[in-house]
């Protein structure tokens, strides 16, 4: 009797799993320029002359940002040395960047723009993509509110973008480091402080991508070596792991309030996750 009523528990489980992941329409493939060519736009960035840098009046880490010889795939890019280390109280390195973007390649997530190592003069730093136009959650003065026929699409994004940021631990997820493009394509920047050994989540989840998730629980310490070891060591890599399974215990427990709501309040529990969204930190 207790293992059926074990076996009927864990159905009960990945129904509610299923359901909230329902909430979750799975965006279109994005129409981010760097799609299908990342590869391309990586090698121009490691190679391309620079033919002028600027350095940037925002954010805290002293970047550049430097302009590449006209006629090539990437414009601009913001340039960062960020040596590993401890600054204002953080540590951050141009090496959480770079591992970030493979992460995102390797998560076929699409949101970070590409990211290379180059050395200028006797720095070796991140070049990254200068994603243009495209405008911070912060200029539009909270999140942008998307049209109706992008909305569902919007809303996926930054169910995934946070399931991102819980994954890589991205303690700096603040809304200027949030960007829209006119395509209303989510784009992620800024990932200097994440991918260290925090075991704690940035957000709290309100639902899941299940195609998403199911890529994020494929990864292996081996695998994770294979694909970002030269940028992380192996107890970055473990918190990664952790940060996951804790992100698992959310998604069974959201499932488990699922289950423990009438039919009627369970669909208005849905609509208030949805319409959360329009507060964006809500719930973080």
């Amino acid at each position: 009797m207790n293992r059926l009523r074990g076996i009927a528990c864990l159905c009960a489980i990945a129904l509610a799993t299923a359901a909230v992941t329902a909430q979750v329409a799975t965006p279109v493939p994005g129409s981010v320029s760097w799609a299908g060519k990342a590869a391309e736009f990586e090698e121009f960035m490691r190679t391309a002359v620079i033919m002028k840098a600027n350095p940037l009046s925002i954010g805290v880490t002293k970047s550049q940002r430097v302009f590449f010889a006209p006629g090539g795939p990437v414009e601009s890019a913001a340039w960062k040395i960020l040596k590993p280390g401890m600054r204002n109280g953080y540590f951050e390195s141009y090496k959480s960047e770079i591992a970030a973007y493979e992460l995102d390649k390797l998560l076929a997530l699409g949101m970070v723009p590409p990211k290379v190592e180059r050395k200028v003069d006797d720095d070796v730093g991140v070049a990254i993509m200068w994603v243009a136009p495209a405008t911070s959650f912060k200029d539009s003065g909270g999140m942008p509110k998307a049209p109706p026929q992008q909305q569902a699409r919007f809303n996926a994004q930054l169910t995934r973008a946070k399931m991102f940021h819980n994954l890589i631990g991205d303690i700096d997820p603040n809304l200027g480091n949030w960007l829209v493009d006119p395509g209303w394509n989510l784009i992620l920047i800024d990932h200097s402080r994440a991918l260290t050994k925090t075991k704690s989540l940035v957000h709290k989840m309100l639902a899941k991508d299940e195609p998403l998730w199911t890529r994020a629980m494929a990864l292996t310490e081996e695998s994770l070596t294979a694909s970002v070891g030269q940028w992380l060591g192996r107890d970055e890599i473990r918190a990664l792991l952790e940060r996951r399974a804790k992100m698992q215990e959310e998604f069974d427990k959201l499932a488990l309030e699922m289950i423990s709501m009438p039919g009627s309040a369970r669909t208005a529990g849905r609509r208030a996750r949805r319409s959360s969204y329009c507060a964006f930190f809500l719930g973080r």
